[in-house]
């Protein structure tokens, strides 16, 4: 008995205290940004209409467009779902249509509406443009700190520099190729509208000045090529 007794006492006090201990669990915690910002880049794909045509012109194809950049976001309000948006992006447009645009040999440009006055057959007769663009935006959106699907309305006015303009005709009368056509207006801007939910995002853009310069008017006719453009499609925001 003596000899359990003594047992007892040593597995009382002998064991050390950190076999009785627990180790801590730390629970990780969802830290929330009360401070937080939207949308901070872009990525944007349209279909481009032109408008306000010269008599006889017409589109003959899909027009494509793109656009990306980045946006800065500045909230206005303590919520937070009110902001501007300034941003530096880049975009390519293409348009498909009937005005034929040729050299002379004093490399000045001529515009020639591509219809039945000319008896030769093309496969191809498009422009297409590079450009610098600024959009400027005044952002609504259900947006949270800890929801990232939410409602958004964003509307405002978007500035464009053309860095390159260059038009493309191939038919039987052989392959034209120009860069830089001083007859293009370099400065485009615009009104813009996106609005959507979550990833999908309508977007229209919608031109308030033309594509051509005021002096720029179609061979044979002497008509001014006021025409500029409409661009709808989608547009998706990325933190």
């Amino acid at each position: 008995m003596k000899k359990y007794c003594i047992l007892l006492f040593i597995l009382s006090f002998g064991i050390p205290e950190t076999c009785f201990s627990q180790e801590d669990i730390s629970i990780p915690t969802t830290v929330i940004d009360s401070l937080y910002k939207e949308d901070q880049f872009y990525f944007g794909l349209t279909y481009n209409i032109l408008v306000k045509l010269p008599s006889g012109v017409q589109q003959t194809g899909f027009s494509l467009g793109l656009q990306g950049g980045f946006i800065k976001d500045m909230p206005l309000n303590k919520r937070r779902n009110i902001a501007i948006g300034i941003g530096l992006g880049y975009s390519y447009n293409s348009y498909n249509q009937n005005i034929g645009i040729i050299k002379d040999s004093n490399n000045e440009a001529n515009y020639f509406v591509l219809d039945d006055t000319y008896e030769f057959d093309y496969s191809r007769n498009n422009f297409y443009q590079h450009a610098i663009e600024l959009p400027i935006e005044f952002r609504w959106r259900t947006s949270t700190a800890s929801s990232y699907r939410f409602w958004r309305v964003y509307t405002g006015f978007k500035v464009g520099y053309v860095f390159s303009h260059i038009s493309n005709f191939k038919g039987e009368v052989g392959s034209l190729r120009y860069n830089d056509i001083e007859g293009f207006n370099d400065l485009q801007y615009g009104l813009t509208l996106s609005a959507g939910y979550n990833t999908w995002n309508f977007y229209v853009y919608y031109a308030l000045n033309p594509m051509f310069n005021d002096d720029v008017k179609t061979a044979l006719k002497g008509e001014s090529i006021d025409m500029s453009a409409i661009k709808l499609g989608l547009i998706f925001y990325i933190l």
